[in-house]
């Protein structure tokens, strides 16, 4: 009897605790991101001082079309730019 009371109070402990890990977290959406706004920033960068483009929304329009055709295998690359408000 005092073994079986044992055994079914490790088992709930052991089971409460393992339904805390299962839940989860969105770490990969915020990572790509991180990435395709830094990709982005950079990008307009090196479009503006090659004289590529001097209007800074054309150089994003330009960074984003790059981004979603070298990155279309990404989750953010097919959402809809919010800044731009363009849809891929």
């Amino acid at each position: 009897m005092r073994y079986s009371a044992i055994l079914v109070l490790l088992a709930a402990l052991s089971l409460g605790g393992c339904i805390n890990f299962t839940t989860p977290k969105p770490i990969a959406g915020e990572v790509e991101e991180s990435f395709k706004t830094r990709w982005i920033a950079k990008r307009m960068s090196e479009l503006q001082a090659t004289g590529a483009t001097a209007d800074p929304r054309e150089a994003r329009a330009m960074a984003l079309d790059e981004f979603r055709k070298k990155y279309e295998y990404t989750g953010v690359a097919k959402k809809p730019d919010p800044v731009a408000g363009s849809t891929p």
